[in-house]
């Protein structure tokens, strides 16, 4: 290949189009994409799973992985350049890192250590996923090293409202084993609340497809949290039995979704978190999804205790994805591992305070195969 040049498994400028045409997509590596400040880097593993990642919102752009006749597919939503992810209209949050607080806090307020603090109010009456210019509007820096690409940003003392100069990293990795891990490390200088995710929409049929309806499901979880209209959890764990949230035995996501359910008229579908099923701290087997006619099987660890599934209920057609085609209503969904949602305000729910001197540490890992 004239002019693919490799300097430690990072190929240059200007060939990421040509590498993948070239039929490479079994060569271990990474690629990077420069644009400007914005760049797009391109792992892949021994099996043809190619992973892409970009600086801007520390987000993944693209997963291709295989059928169950070896034809590979992107599996995740999104846009072909960064201007349609800057310019997306209702902010789909298409594969980003939300922060410094995923999910929503009430009213935008809450107290710390006799203090109460201001946040924006981005969803109606509440706060969502780090405000005006949450973490998935910012550019990272960004350091490829061997299988993994580690992005690192600090979050100002005021930043979007929170206290305390937060430093963050996050690590991606793809594996041989087809596996996705997401390992984020933080630190502060104040006590401050801390709840990062990914917020991949996932598509097992490819991207383009026109509904997850049909994805089997499973999460771990004998509970969930109720929400109010404005989708602020109530406090409450409810059990999931004999209700539409039962996940615990896998079903096709659009069983029960249709079914009178007060919560899911709030919801406008499913868009609630789930209280996972954890012996302990370490790694949980949080979900598992299934697309039959592709025979795509994706699982779900984490270390964190809960994991939003959000259903696309927001997508409307007025996006076009990478494929040139509308994102419909419910063509793509969400499992954002994470801590409870206005879990600031929520005095029965884990803490989500990082105070200085401790580490936040959170590792989830998203392993794709196939099953028959």
């Amino acid at each position: 290949m004239d002019g693919f040049s490799i300097m430690n498994g990072v190929a240059l400028l200007g060939v990421l189009s040509m590498v993948t045409c070239c039929g490479c997509r079994a060569t271990s590596g990474i690629k990077v994409s420069d644009f400007s400040s914005i760049k797009e880097f391109s792992l892949s593993n021994k099996n043809g799973v190619e992973l892409r990642l970009s600086n801007y919102g520390a987000r993944i752009t693209a997963i291709n992985v295989p059928d169950r006749d070896g034809s590979f597919a992107d599996v995740i939503l999104g846009h072909n350049n960064v201007e349609e992810y800057i310019n997306a209209e209702d902010r789909p949050y298409f594969g980003a890192i939300v922060g410094r607080y995923g999910n929503r806090i009430a009213n935008g307020k809450f107290m710390l250590d006799g203090k109460e603090y201001e946040l924006a109010t981005n969803n109606g009456e509440n706060h969502l996923h780090g405000g005006n210019m949450g973490f998935d509007k910012l550019v990272w820096n960004a350091e490829p090293t061997g299988s993994s690409v580690v992005f690192s940003y600090t979050a100002r003392d005021g930043e979007e409202g929170y206290p305390g100069n937060l430093k963050i990293q996050v690590t991606y990795t793809l594996t041989n084993e087809n596996e996705i891990k997401i390992d984020y490390l933080a630190t502060t200088d104040k006590a401050t609340p801390v709840n990062l995710t990914n917020h991949s929409y996932f598509n097992l049929a490819g991207e383009g497809s026109a509904t997850i309806l049909n994805h089997e499901l499973m999460v771990n979880a004998d509970t969930f949290t109720p929400v109010t209209p404005s989708l602020i959890p109530t406090g409450e764990f409810r059990p999931v039995k004999g209700t539409p949230f039962d996940f615990r035995t896998a079903k096709a996501v659009g069983r029960d979704i249709e079914k009178e359910n007060t919560q899911l008229k709030y919801g406008n579908g499913y868009d609630h978190n789930f209280v996972l099923n954890k012996d302990a701290d370490g790694m949980t087997l949080a979900a598992t999804l299934y697309e039959p006619e592709s025979a795509r099987f994706m699982e779900v660890y984490t270390t964190e205790p809960g994991v939003q599934f959000y259903c696309g209920n927001f997508l409307n057609g007025c996006l076009t994805g990478k494929s040139g085609k509308k994102y419909p209503f419910r063509s793509g969904l969400c499992l954002e591992t994470q801590h409870y949602p206005d879990s600031p305000n929520q005095k029965n729910f884990p803490s989500a305070i990082l105070k200085p001197g401790d580490d936040y540490t959170t590792t989830t890992v998203y392993k794709f195969s196939v099953k028959d």
